[in-house]
């Protein structure tokens, strides 16, 4: 009886091992990472009040957001994420941040590196760029499709996405696949997990 029974537990752990070993592997898979779409040009002043364009992030590895310092809402949450971000790759010189504000008539450059600083927003390439409203609109809702837009009705006189853009150092909005194959576009920047994957997809693209 214990022969039987030795073999029938190494046939469930040769099962077991069949169907589970491929998900461990999957688990560690690199992502593979799909281009969505060109970064428009842009040009805009940061809170140095220098001009920020494109070629500020030829060759680096960046994330983008649309935010407004007064938001009482998602926009403390973003920041959090970001700074978890700007933390995990403080060292890297390829890799930047840029935080474009939706309510420029009050973001200022005196008032954004005032936020910076409070907020320890300290890495040399994260630029909170202000402009021109209506091209900084443009950027995000055609260039990015990262929706911001005046409304009355919500809390701060504003309304954004939460969602983070990854960029790659040839200037493509790049992402992940969902697990049906689709490309998930942009990333959560008020999830934990969207955080975690960003970090994870910003790693690939430093080394490509």
């Amino acid at each position: 009886m214990k022969k039987y029974s030795y073999i029938g537990v190494a046939f469930i752990i040769l099962i077991f091992g069949i169907y589970t070993v491929p998900k461990v592997v999957d688990k560690f898979k690199t992502p593979k990472l799909v281009t969505i779409a060109k970064v428009p040009t842009f040009e805009f002043t940061n809170q140095d009040r220098k001009l920020i364009s494109n070629s500020f992030y030829d060759g680096k590895v960046y994330v983008v957001e649309f935010f407004f310092t007064t938001c009482p809402t998602i926009c403390p949450k973003m920041t959090k994420s970001m700074l978890e971000i700007q933390n995990e790759f403080y060292p890297n010189v390829d890799f930047g941040i840029a935080s474009f504000s939706i309510n420029p008539n009050h973001d200022t450059p005196q008032i954004l590196k005032e936020y910076a600083k409070s907020h320890g927003a300290t890495m040399k390439n994260w630029n909170f760029l202000t402009g021109s409203q209506d091209k900084i609109y443009e950027l995000a809702n055609t260039g990015f499709t990262l929706y911001a837009g005046v409304d009355s009705n919500a809390e701060g006189g504003f309304e954004h996405s939460g969602m983070f853009a990854l960029v790659d150092k040839q200037g493509n909005i790049r992402s992940r696949l969902d697990e049906f194959g689709n490309p998930i576009a942009f990333y959560d920047g008020l999830d934990p997990k969207g955080v975690k994957m960003i970090k994870e997809d910003i790693k690939v693209l430093l080394k490509e």
